[in-house]
């Protein structure tokens, strides 16, 4: 019986350590110069999206282009928002208060003309242990 018992613990062990194990690779185009960083926020909710993201990644530019990866991601409903901090300043310079000076982009590229991205727009959920990549494009 302990060795059912036994068996029974790392199958379901395993099971949610597998589970566990999400990646989500982001492939960036569109940057204006090879300038500065691109600043990479993983979000994790609504409440926090464009805030506060979870998880945060700098990279530089190349040929206009760059890519970062979020490892070890749990299952979960997320969001990826982008920016080119091209002076390197460290923050998302705006116009007015409002408006980005830097280029942005988010998961799924919503088409976004007036305000911010919406969560509903740029959210998605991985789970199983998925590989999910994104293209974004920066405007």
């Amino acid at each position: 019986m302990q060795t059912v018992l036994t068996y029974f613990t790392l199958l379901l062990t395993g099971l949610f350590l597998q589970a566990q194990n999400n990646t989500i690779e982001v492939n960036m185009l569109g940057f204006n110069s090879n300038e500065g960083k691109a600043m990479v926020g993983l979000f994790v909710a609504e409440e926090t999206f464009l805030r506060q993201p979870e998880q945060s990644l700098s990279v530089i530019i190349i040929n206009q282009e760059s890519s970062v990866t979020f490892t070890n991601i749990p299952d979960g409903v997320y969001a990826v928002s982008v920016y080119h901090d091209e002076n390197d300043n460290g923050e998302i310079d705006l116009l007015m208060g409002i408006f980005p000076k830097e280029d942005t982009g988010t998961s799924n590229n919503p088409n976004t003309v007036m305000g911010p991205p919406k969560w509903e727009d740029a959210k998605f959920e991985v789970k199983n242990g998925e590989l999910v990549v994104f293209e974004i494009k920066l405007h």
